[in-house]
């Protein structure tokens, strides 16, 4: 089968790899769509370290082929959402009804290997690892049977692969991590994929003003399609004086930062009304520290929280998600601008590095 390895820094390579069948708890996957996300990109450059050769992708959706032993969730020919974040359901973090920090699905994405240590993706007799045991950029994934998540009959899967990062991470900061009620005012940086379904949670959920910030006029218009009450070009404006300025002084309600850089972090922190909630989405460097006043801190009483994959119960919100698609609440079709084969991998990034997508697809 074809597949997208990225066999050294900065070098993507459309190939050829064998894979073994699913073992217990496993699931075979037959690819239909994967989202072209940013972290992939990542990976690729370096920016996001990790053990290579690695089979790209985490956003996919497809239908299931065949089912390992101990799967009682699936059956072949079910329809599924594949989640980067495996959730075991039993661990301490899954009891308490945070399955996004699931330990079987940290020991996943610490490796980019099954639960056991193993992979079942070789190029020619060389073991390949794989973006948190998925590999959805490739006609076939083995995936451990816990990431799929059953979805309807009806279910577009080339709009439901993105419910498996980008629409789940963004929705769920919303309503999953900072809980938002109706009537807020909100600043969003960054309208990348995630910085889009952060506004597009945020009209759901009711917000009075979406104020969205970038440094892209195309995703700035963007921004707008999906909720946008007022724009910030950063590069012209300064975000915080022209967030303060937009509302009466005070700060934004809750601010989401989707970007992952400390200025940005520090930028959303420092627009958060006194009592505010500053939402961190964005993941960014090991090697990078915001920085905060010590007085203020208590003084504003303001919050400050990470978010990571949306807070989600994915076997929950998934579906739940597709589900205000169905009712035109959730925008989907929108979010996918334009579509391409495998072979055309680079130029979805290149267009995504130019802002040229909401998000970009990869159809098999």
């Amino acid at each position: 089968m074809k597949a997208a390895v990225c066999f050294e820094k900065d070098v993507l390579t459309i190939t050829d790899v064998s894979f073994e069948p699913p073992k217990a708890r496993e699931v075979l996957v037959r690819m239909v769509a994967c989202g072209v996300c940013h972290t992939d990109l990542s990976v690729v450059n370096g920016t996001v370290k990790m053990k290579l050769p690695c089979v790209l992708g985490h956003e996919g959706a497809g239908i299931v082929e065949e089912v390992g032993e101990e799967v009682t969730h699936l059956r072949k020919g079910d329809k599924v959402v594949l989640s980067w974040v495996a959730q075991c359901g039993e661990c301490y973090f899954c009891r308490i009804q945070r399955p996004n920090l699931c330990e079987l699905g940290e020991r996943i994405n610490a490796g980019n290997r099954m639960p056991d240590g193993s992979t079942r993706l070789r190029k020619d007799s060389r073991e390949l690892n794989v973006f948190s045991a998925l590999g959805a950029l490739s006609e076939y994934a083995v995936v451990p049977a816990r990431a799929a998540v059953k979805l309807p009959e009806d279910a577009p899967l080339d709009k439901a692969a993105l419910v498996g990062c980008a629409v789940t991470t963004g929705v769920g900061a919303v309503f999953n991590t900072a809980q938002m009620p109706p009537g807020a005012t909100v600043a969003v940086f960054g309208t990348g994929g995630v910085g889009l379904n952060i506004i597009q949670g945020a009209v759901i959920a009711g917000a009075e003003r979406i104020i969205a910030v970038d440094v892209h006029p195309k995703k700035l218009e963007f921004a707008k399609v999906f909720g946008a009450t007022d724009v910030i070009d950063a590069t012209s404006v300064d975000p915080v004086v022209g967030i303060r300025e937009l509302t009466r002084g005070r700060g934004a309600d809750y601010a989401y930062e989707a970007v992952g850089r400390k200025e940005t972090i520090e930028q959303a922190y420092q627009c958060t009304r006194k009592a505010g909630t500053c939402v961190v989405v964005g993941v960014g460097s090991v090697k990078e520290q915001i920085s905060l006043n010590v007085f203020v801190l208590p003084l504003f009483e303001k919050r400050l929280l990470g978010s990571w994959f949306g807070t989600a119960d994915v076997h929950r919100d998934m579906p739940r998600l597709l589900d205000l698609y169905k009712q035109k609440k959730l925008k989907l079709d929108e979010l996918v601008t334009t579509t391409y084969k495998l072979d055309q991998l680079d130029q979805a990034f290149t267009d995504m590095k130019n802002g040229v997508n909401a998000r970009g697809v990869v159809l098999f």
